[in-house]
């Protein structure tokens, strides 16, 4: 059998389809309905995500082993595909799958260049050439009892839920660091904000472990948003109906799918319902872009704690990663919380493409698969790599100034409220606008005035 590695020449071979004939490069495994879609849509020069395509081989394999195993497909062409198939998934032939993100809908262009590759790189394991489809046919037995409308979602759901296995310890990493630098700053006490104005005392610590608190919040939220993609309609082949499959077939699939990528899968309620309804990823998307407003309100929280030097709040100190200005030497920027602001903004811009596409479904399906699935991916892998790069060049090297907290903290008129309850509202808001127009520290006028005792003093603005 044929193992040698694809020469790309400048020959071509002719194939066809319903359409009539369609020249094919020689070299590639690739077909006819693939070089349509490559000649129909030059349009963003992206071509398919590669663990979209390792979902849709995954659902080959599958539907192969079931397929033999219920006798609808011959033992030697069912194992020649899953070897294809193997091959593939250990990263051969990738360059064979060319069509562009931004295809015909429903994903039936990429869904039959997977069909196609696997059915030409299995003849050729036979040694049998490419572009004849007499031993193994795209449709007839690489896609048996299969409709692009059932794979194309049952591969998007396999796509994102691998996708999360990566993405979840970067996530879980950001909550360690954040706790980290909780437990360090926790007796820094400083002047708490609200309006961006003074207000009631907190220590650092409990401002990073609201950080913390709140990513942690935004994982889980998407954690169960996820549970509903292990529910898989395949089976339901074009409309829900499940027509040309294999009694058993649907159970047989879901089986071998839960033992090749050791996802909890089942088996969906309702076959129709599964084909039309893409709210799963819309529900996944709009969770993702919750974690990015979370993350920029965070990278903003540490832009303005950390700014000045000189003229800012300078209260935190993130690390140093580069030199922030082509004109003004020696200026640092916070450049790490800046990309990640790029990062969410952008993320943000994809689930709005998401939740539009979403809702375009009509009747039986919605043909806007091929976007969902490219920009969700891309909002997984986008937010992983700002996780990865937020937690390790700023959150695990930043350091508190815990003087300058200090000085923030007894300037501050929010410990004007510590006195509410021992001389009332009125008289500590008088205290607090004198204090701000004459300038004497609200300590000094309670002692001038003789308002409380020393002790009562200590007692209250000891922040313990």
């Amino acid at each position: 059998m044929s193992t040698a590695r694809i020469t790309k020449t400048s020959a071509w071979r002719q194939e066809k389809d319903s359409l009539g004939p369609v020249c094919v490069p020689a070299w590639a495994y690739w077909g006819a309905q693939t070089q349509r879609a490559v000649e129909n849509f030059p349009l963003s020069g992206l071509k398919p995500h590669p663990i979209l395509v390792d979902a849709l081989v995954l659902v080959k394999l599958a539907a192969a082993e079931a397929n033999m195993a219920l006798g609808g497909l011959p033992e030697d062409k069912a194992r020649l595909i899953i070897q294809a198939g193997h091959e593939v998934l250990a990263g051969l032939w990738r360059d064979h799958f060319v069509v562009d993100v931004f295809q015909a809908g429903a994903g039936t262009s990429l869904h039959m260049n997977i069909n196609e590759v696997l059915a030409n790189r299995a003849a050729e394991l036979a040694d049998r050439p490419r572009g004849r489809y007499d031993f193994i046919h795209p449709n007839d037995h690489v896609n048996l009892g299969q409709s692009t409308n059932d794979v194309f979602p049952t591969a998007m759901r396999l796509a994102v839920l691998m996708d999360l296995r990566t993405f979840y310890p970067e996530g879980e990493g950001l909550v360690a660091a954040l706790e980290q630098k909780a437990r360090e700053f926790a007796t820094i006490h400083k002047a708490g904000r609200t309006h961006l104005n003074d207000a009631l005392p907190l220590t650092l610590g409990q401002e990073f472990q609201a950080y913390a608190a709140a990513v942690t919040g935004d994982l889980a939220r998407l954690r169960q948003a996820a549970a509903a993609l292990l529910s898989l309609g395949i089976g339901g082949t074009a409309v829900g109906t499940g027509v040309n499959a294999l009694p058993g077939y649907r159970e047989a699939v879901i089986d071998n799918l839960r033992r090749l990528t050791g996802l909890d899968l089942t088996a969906h309620p309702n076959l129709f319902e599964a084909m039309q309804n893409l709210n799963p990823f819309g529900h996944i998307a709009a969770n993702l872009k919750l974690l990015a407003l979370t993350l920029t309100r965070v990278a903003n929280d540490l832009r303005l704690l950390a700014s000045g030097p000189k003229t800012g709040l300078a209260e935190i100190i993130l690390p140093e990663v580069q030199p922030g200005s082509s004109i003004m030497s020696g200026k640092i920027n916070p450049s790490i919380c800046e990309a990640l602001n790029m990062v969410c903004y952008h993320v943000i811009g994809q689930e709005t493409a998401v939740a539009l596409a979403v809702q375009a479904g009509q009747l039986e399906l919605n043909v806007m698969m091929p976007l969902v699935s490219h920009e969700l991916l891309g909002m997984i892998d986008l937010l992983r790599q700002g996780l990865a790069m937020f937690t390790r060049r700023a959150v695990r090297g930043l350091q508190a100034d815990p003087a300058r907290c200090r000085f923030f903290l007894e300037q501050s008129h929010g410990l004007a409220a510590l006195l509410n309850p021992y001389l009332g509202y009125q008289q500590a808001a008088a205290l607090a606008q004198e204090s701000l127009t004459s300038g004497i520290p609200l300590v000094e006028l309670l002692r001038a005035k003789k308002l409380l005792t020393e002790a009562q003093i200590a007692a209250i603005f000891s922040l313990q």
